[in-house]
């Protein structure tokens, strides 16, 4: 299993006339979780790319439970549970600094060759990076 958290300030342009965070704005969240759990891999989401793997995301699924208000720090707490073959998926929580649950999520995402568009396996330097964190995953 490997994880990560990220702290994230909510700025004033991404809440809503009540203060909230606006729930559209939950995924850009999301996205900092994952893209920072496979940088502590040393790794970046430019570099894959660069390499001819895209990862698009295939479904999202957000709960919300309470509201992130302005200027909120808030930790989004990233898991990938299982080594992926095509398919990546990530579990999140999002908590206040007080502890409180604000909301779970779950994203799937699909390794892509850049050219062709098709879906494929994870590449060989992805899998050597995330080894570690999986002992005994069949390659």
């Amino acid at each position: 299993m490997l994880t990560c958290e990220v702290e994230i300030r909510v700025r004033y342009g991404e809440v809503d006339r009540m203060g909230y965070l606006h729930h559209g704005n939950y995924p850009l969240y999301l996205e900092v979780g994952r893209t920072e759990l496979i940088r502590q891999l040393g790794l970046s989401y430019k570099t894959m790319e660069d390499r001819g793997v895209l990862l698009p995301v295939r479904d999202i699924c957000i709960n919300y439970k309470q509201a992130a208000l302005y200027d909120d720090l808030v930790i989004v707490k990233t898991v990938m549970k299982e080594k992926p073959m095509v398919k990546l998926a990530f579990d999140y929580t999002i908590h206040n600094t007080g502890g409180d649950l604000l909301c779970d999520a779950h994203t799937t995402l699909v390794f892509v060759d850049a050219i062709s568009r098709k879906p494929i396996k994870a590449p060989e330097f992805f899998n050597q990076l995330i080894a570690p964190y999986f002992p005994g995953s069949a390659q």
